[in-house]
C-alpha cells in the first residue's frame, strides 16, 4: 500500500467517523510520541502492590495473585472469542481452547514460585490479616467457569442429580459447589467471606451466567456440525482443557496449600474445609463430561492426577 493510498483509507476511515483527515492529522502533529511505560501503564502497575504486614514474602504473595488475575483476563478473552463468534471452524476453536490451556499450564507450574517463593513461618503470620478474604473471592475465575460449561455441571455434587436443569438462575447460584466452601461448615451458615462475595458479585454473576447460558464453550461445542464434533484434534484440545483447569491447575493450587495448612489442621481463611473443597475427587468438576468415559468420569481425581489419554 502506498503513500497515497493509505492517506485514502484513512480519510475514509475518519469520514465514516465523521471527523475530518485535517483534524486528525493535526492532533497528531500536537501529540507526544508512545512510551512502553505509558503504553503499559507501568508506574500504575507497579504501585499495586500494598502490603499489610511488615512480612517481607506477603508482597510475593500479593503480586502473585496479581498475576493470576491478569492470566484470568487474558483467558476470558480467548474464549470469548469463541463464545461470540457466529459459524466457528474447529481449526480456531481449538487455536483458542489451546491458548486457554497455555495460560493455565502457567498458572499450575507458578505454584512453585509461591510454594518456593515464601516462608511458611511468614506466610502463616500475614494470612491472619487477610481474614476473611480468600482466593475463593476469584470473580474472574468464577466467570471462567460459568463461560466454559452448562451450570449443571457447576452445582454442588450432592445436588446435581435432583436439581431442576431449568431451574431460575439464581437457585442455580445458590446450589453452585462452591458455596459449600463459603459456608461454616459447623453451622451451614454463610460466612462473612461469602456474604461480601455475593453481596458485590452476585448480580453480575447471575447476567453473566444468562449471558453465557447457550454460547459457553460447551455449548458451543455442542452447536458445531456433527463433523466438527468428530474432529480428534478439537475434542483432545476440550479434554486437554478440561484436564488442565480441573485436575492439574486445582492440584497445584491444593499441594500448595497443604504446603503452608498442613492436613487440614488449619482452616482456610473462609472456615471451610479446603481439602474437601479443592480436591477434584470430591466435586469431581468436570466442563465436558460427554468427552470422557464412564471410567475416567467415575475415577475424576483419582486415577488422572498425573495425566490424562490422547485419543
Amino acid at each position: 500500500m502506498n503513500r497515497d493510498e493509505l492517506l485514502q483509507q484513512i480519510e475514509e476511515k475518519y469520514k465514516t467517523l465523521g471527523v475530518p483527515l485535517n483534524t486528525m492529522l493535526e492532533g497528531l502533529l500536537w501529540s507526544t510520541p508512545t512510551t512502553y511505560w505509558d503504553y503499559i501503564q507501568t508506574d500504575a502497575l507497579l504501585g499495586l502492590q500494598i502490603p499489610r504486614t511488615t512480612e517481607k514474602d506477603e508482597m510475593v504473595f500479593i503480586m502473585y495473585h496479581q498475576v493470576n488475575e491478569l492470566l484470568f483476563k487474558m483467558i476470558l478473552w480467548e474464549i470469548d472469542q469463541v463464545a461470540t463468534s457466529g459459524e466457528i471452524s474447529p481449526e480456531k476453536f481449538e487455536k483458542h481452547l489451546l491458548r486457554v490451556s497455555r495460560y493455565f499450564d502457567m498458572l499450575s507450574s507458578s505454584f512453585t514460585v509461591m510454594m518456593n517463593g515464601m516462608d511458611v513461618e511468614q506466610y502463616l503470620k500475614f494470612r491472619n490479616t487477610l481474614a476473611p478474604a480468600s482466593g475463593f473471592q476469584s470473580a474472574q475465575y468464577r466467570k471462567i467457569e460459568f463461560a466454559s460449561t452448562e451450570l449443571i455441571n457447576l452445582i454442588d455434587a450432592r445436588f446435581r442429580k435432583t436439581i431442576d436443569r431449568n431451574t431460575p438462575f439464581k437457585n442455580a447460584f445458590d446450589h453452585l459447589y462452591w458455596q459449600a466452601a463459603g459456608k461454616n461448615y459447623e453451622t451451614g451458615e454463610k460466612s462473612i467471606l461469602l456474604k461480601l462475595f455475593e453481596k458485590k458479585y452476585m448480580g453480575d454473576f447471575i447476567d453473566f451466567m444468562e449471558d453465557y447460558n447457550e454460547i459457553n464453550l460447551s455449548k458451543r461445542f455442542q452447536q458445531l456440525p456433527k463433523e466438527s464434533r468428530e474432529n480428534k484434534a478439537l475434542i483432545n484440545a476440550m479434554r486437554h482443557y478440561d484436564y488442565t483447569v480441573n485436575i492439574k491447575w486445582v492440584m497445584a493450587h491444593y499441594n500448595a496449600a497443604n504446603k503452608y495448612l498442613g492436613d487440614g489442621d488449619i482452616e482456610a481463611t473462609g472456615g471451610s474445609n479446603w481439602q474437601k473443597y479443592m480436591h477434584p475427587r470430591y466435586q469431581k468438576r468436570i466442563f465436558f463430561p460427554d468427552l470422557w468415559s464412564h471410567d475416567e468420569i467415575e475415577n475424576w481425581g483419582v486415577t488422572n492426577l498425573e495425566s490424562f489419554e490422547i485419543i
